[in-house]
């Protein structure tokens, strides 16, 4: 087996093709199954611009042919090949399908309807039981490398930078992907196809999809992300080099490079609603940090639910400014419950001062929308400060204290932070995807090696900090930034820079390299 005219070993295939007889033998083979698959509105995105679902129907559904939204229709000739884009993802964390989102977002504002085909989602297949399990021991370790020193040198942090780095794991991925080929079958293959995360590009490629597109995630060049066959777009100009040179990718061996017609330098992967307000947004902030204003600061929740015990140093630190009104603090948990009611229980007052915006997702989109439209948005029904979430998790609302937002449904949980990091000035999150945002961030610690790089990207760039490594440099950071609006006034101004240069546009790119289009980014007037 040759890796872009590069000879892998005999004894890595064999050691592949075992661990995929393994995976056989566990979730089983349906590779001579036929699928059926229906298209409808996405459910909970598809008010945001034109996504439809992709969708196994139930048993009762099957029965009745292939109808579904247009009717009489065949599956694969609802789907216009020249007008239409599949965007191919999973849940592997929240970063994933957050770069799939940016994608949709994009290709609509270019006129593209976009497919929404998730691999994970798909449970009762082969491909679909494999992702579950692979997801589940990720999470797991993701949680296991904060809780555990050793366990996070030894053994994360070396399989997140070099283990995943090394070509020998993408040899294991690339015969591991053909299970999950059968959920394919229906899909014309001359559609354009972009792949948010490897496993569905390598997939598509060996299902026979003519026009692959392999939208690399982070900064930090790994095998792992090889889907030979499919364009692989990056973020990044390192990231360019490094995966054109395959570096590192079999020790220190100087590699046959990846040929120029396989790779693309596209610019960060962001949506267009955050790219047509962008000016105005920042003007905001400024205009927030010049008055003086409570400044507006939102913590994530990444998607695997590490770091609970840095949540909680932070939140700490924070109160006090919440309660002297400098500070007006959102906490989105995602669709990690558990996280808010453990910081309720770890941190004195928390829940008192706190409104929650649970598992509403139509209450939390009206908030978000009158913070935006309003210095103390007002939402009849919300509890106030004091109460805990009331039945319909909503109440009184005010642009002081804490506001958490929690949503079980894992859309509303991602999407709500696109929403709400409009409206805020200052963005607490890892070096994941959100680390490409244009928004001025914090770099809290990483989880897993292979994010370190987005930080410096960040860094380098002037739209965030430096990732603070520990917990006590991410403490002395965030001092530093509320005592010092010059700092988030000089993220602003880069933002803005990078946006004029393009930076930002690389979702457009992707879109415009998958539909054949001129490949000229976002437009602009």
């Amino acid at each position: 087996m040759n890796v872009f005219e590069n000879p892998v070993s005999e004894k890595v295939v064999r050691k592949a093709k075992r661990k995929v007889r393994g995976y056989r033998k566990r979730f089983g083979d349906d590779g001579e199954s036929d699928c059926p698959l229906k298209v409808s509105p996405h459910p909970q995105l598809g008010r945001f611009f034109d996504l439809w679902d992709i969708e196994i129907p139930k048993v009762s559904e099957s029965t009745k042919g292939d109808q579904s939204a247009d009717g009489d229709l065949a599956f694969e000739q609802q789907l216009d090949a020249k007008k239409s884009v599949i965007v191919g993802n999973i849940r592997m964390g929240f970063g994933h399908y957050r770069i799939a989102i940016a994608m949709a977002s994009a290709a609509n504002a270019l006129g593209v309807r976009s497919y929404w085909f998730d691999l994970h989602r798909y449970q009762q297949t082969t491909g679909g039981k494999l992702i579950a399990h692979l997801n589940g021991l990720y999470a797991m370790g993701s949680r296991w490398s904060q809780q555990n020193k050793l366990f996070n040198k030894l053994y994360w942090e070396p399989l997140n930078s070099e283990g995943f780095r090394r070509l020998s794991y993408h040899v294991e991925d690339w015969h591991m992907t053909q299970l999950m080929t059968p959920i394919f079958k229906h899909l014309p293959k001359e559609i354009p196809f972009i792949g948010t995360h490897v496993w569905p590009a390598q997939a598509a490629i060996h299902a026979g999809m003519k026009q692959v597109v392999n939208a690399i995630p982070d900064n930090w060049p790994m095998a792992l992300h090889l889907a030979e066959g499919s364009l692989h777009t990056v973020q990044t100009p390192s990231s360019y080099w490094g995966y054109r040179r395959l570096n590192g990718m079999q020790g220190k061996e100087i590699l046959n490079p990846m040929p120029a017609s396989a790779i693309a330098m596209t610019g960060h992967y962001v949506d267009a609603e955050l790219l047509n307000h962008l000016a105005m947004d920042n003007q905001q902030r400024r205009n927030r940090l010049k008055t003086g204003e409570p400044l507006r600061l939102l913590l994530t929740v990444g998607g695997a639910g590490a770091q609970f015990q840095l949540f909680k140093v932070l939140i700490e630190l924070l109160l006090p400014y919440v309660s002297e009104k400098r500070v007006l603090l959102l906490i989105n948990v995602g669709d990690h419950l558990k996280i808010w009611e453990q910081l309720n229980d770890a941190i004195p007052n928390l829940a008192t001062m706190s409104q929650c915006h649970f598992d509403q997702w139509e209450d939390s989109q009206t908030w978000i929308t009158r913070l935006g439209e309003s210095a103390n948005p007002h939402v009849e029904g919300s509890n106030p400060p004091g109460e805990g979430p009331s039945p319909s998790g909503q109440g009184p609302n005010s642009t002081e204290g804490v506001h958490a937002f929690y949503h079980k449904d894992i859309f509303a949980a991602v999407y709500s932070t696109n929403l709400i990091m409009r409206h805020v000035d200052l963005l607490l999150t890892k070096p994941s995807e959100l680390a490409f945002y244009p928004i001025p961030k914090l770099m809290l610690p990483r989880v897993g090696g292979h994010e370190a790089w987005g930080a410096v990207r960040a860094a380098e760039l002037g739209d965030g900090t430096p990732e603070c490594e520990t917990q006590g440099a991410a403490l002395r950071q965030l001092k530093t930034l509320l005592e010092e609006p010059e700092a988030l006034l000089a993220m602003i101004d880069a933002i803005d820079a990078q946006d004029q240069i393009g930076t930002y546009d690389g979702a457009y790119k992707v879109v415009q390299h998958a539909m054949g289009l001129p490949v000229t980014g976002r437009p602009r007037e």
